[in-house]
C-alpha cells in the first residue's frame, strides 16, 4: 500500500459546464481549461481533434466537416461519449508518466442531480480510466474551498454561481442543511445578452462575444451614472444581413441580465425563508458567501446586499473554489468521508 501512495496521483475534478479543474493530490490544482470537445467528422465517423482551449477557439466557427461539443448541460452531462474522451485527455494531460496504480478521483455534482445523471458521471469517470470514483455536493465543496468552516455546529451559506447552474445552500456539521439548485448561470446570462441586443438593436452576436460583454462590462445593477463605461461589439445586423459595429453600454447590460440575476435573488431569498431560526440568526452574523464564476459578475454582491440585507462577500478565488474544496476533501478524506460518496 504504501508502494502505491508513492505512485499515487490521486485526483479531484471539478466538472463545469463551461471549464473543467484538475486538482491533483499533494500539488493542487494543475489544469484549467474549456469543457470543449472538438471532432472531425468523415464519412460518419467521429476522430478527436482538440479537446479544451484549442477546442473553445472553434465554437461558433467551424466548417461542416467539423463539430464542437460542449459535453455538459447544466453541470450534468448531456452527451456522454464525448465527456468520457475529454476526461480522459484530461487525466492524461495530468498524469504524464504511466503509474502502476489506476487514481482514485473525486468529482463534484449539482446538488440537484438525479440518480440517473449521478451514476452518467460515475461510469463516465471509471471508463476514463479511475479505480474509484467518489461523487461530492458541489456547494459543500464550494463551501470547503472558500474556507468556510462548515464542520462547526454553526450556519453558513454559500451561493456557488456556476456555467450552468447556480447553487444556494446552507451547511452545518460538515453537511447540507437546505439546499437548491436552479439552472441559471454564466450560459444564462450570455443568452440573455444576446435576445436583448437582438431585441433591442436588431443585432445577432456570437457566444463568445456576449461572453466577452459580460466579462468586460457585466453588471447586476444600473450604473449610478444611468450608462456606465461602453464598449463596442461586432455582429450581423438582421436588418440587412450585413456586419456591423455598434456600442454598448453597461446600462444595456445591467437591463439585458435583470432576469437571471433576479432568478438569483428570488434563490437566495426562498433558502433563508427555509433555514431554520438559529442557522438562520448565524447566517446573519456571517453573511453569505458568494463563489463560482458568477460571483465575478459586478457589482453582483451588492444587488444580492439591497435585497435580502444580508453582508454578501466573494471568495477569494471563485472560479477555483469548488476544485479546491473537492481537493481538500481528497487530502483530508478522514475527516469528511461522510460528505463523499463512494458507490462499491
Amino acid at each position: 500500500m504504501a508502494l502505491a501512495g508513492i505512485f499515487s496521483s490521486d485526483m479531484a475534478i471539478d466538472l463545469g459546464t463551461a471549464n473543467t479543474l484538475v486538482y491533483v493530490k499533494g500539488r493542487g490544482i494543475i489544469l484549467n481549461e474549456p469543457s470543449v470537445v472538438a471532432y472531425h467528422v468523415k464519412d460518419g465517423k467521429r476522430q478527436v481533434l482538440a479537446v479544451g482551449e484549442d477546442a473553445k477557439l472553434m465554437l461558433g466557427r467551424t466548417p461542416g466537416s467539423i463539430e464542437a461539443i460542449r459535453p455538459l448541460r447544466d453541470g450534468v452531462i448531456a452527451d456522454f461519449d464525448t465527456a468520457e474522451e475529454m476526461i480522459k485527455h484530461f487525466i492524461r494531460k495530468v498524469h504524464k508518466r504511466t503509474t502502476f496504480s489506476k487514481p482514485k478521483i473525486i468529482v463534484c455534482v449539482p446538488y440537484g442531480a438525479t440518480p440517473v445523471e449521478k451514476r452518467a458521471i460515475r461510469q463516465s469517470v471509471l471508463s476514463a480510466g479511475a479505480r474509484r470514483a467518489g461523487l461530492i455536493a458541489e456547494p459543500i465543496a464550494a463551501a470547503i474551498g472558500a474556507g468556510m468552516p462548515i464542520t462547526e455546529p454553526t450556519g453558513n451559506m454559500v451561493v456557488d454561481i456556476g456555467g450552468g447552474t447556480t447553487e444556494v445552500a446552507v451547511l452545518s456539521l460538515g453537511d447540507i442543511v437546505y439546499a437548491r439548485s436552479i439552472r441559471v448561470g454564466g450560459d444564462r446570462m450570455d443568452e440573455a445578452i444576446i435576445s436583448y441586443l437582438r431585441r433591442q438593436q436588431n443585432l445577432l452576436i456570437g457566444d463568445a462575444t456576449s461572453e466577452r460583454i459580460k466579462t468586460s462590462i457585466g453588471t447586476a445593477r444600473m450604473p449610478d451614472d444611468g450608462r456606465g463605461t461602453s464598449m463596442l461589439i461586432r455582429g450581423r445586423d438582421l436588418l440587412n444581413g450585413v456586419p456591423k459595429e455598434v456600442e454598448i453600454n453597461q446600462a444595456q447590460v445591467a437591463e439585458a441580465l435583470m432576469e437571471p440575476v433576479q432568478s438569483i435573488c428570488d434563490a437566495v431569498m426562498q433558502a433563508l425563508e427555509a433555514t431554520p431560526p438559529d442557522l438562520a440568526a448565524d447566517i446573519v452574523d456571517r453573511g453569505v458567501m458568494l463563489t463560482g464564476g458568477g460571483a465575478l459578475l459586478g457589482d453582483l454582491d451588492l444587488a444580492l446586499r439591497e435585497q435580502t440585507g444580508l453582508s454578501i462577500s466573494v471568495a477569494n478565488e471563485p472560479l477555483n473554489c469548488v476544485a479546491l474544496g473537492t481537493g481538500k476533501a481528497l487530502e483530508y478524506q478522514k475527516q469528511l468521508r461522510h460528505v463523499i460518496d463512494y458507490e462499491t
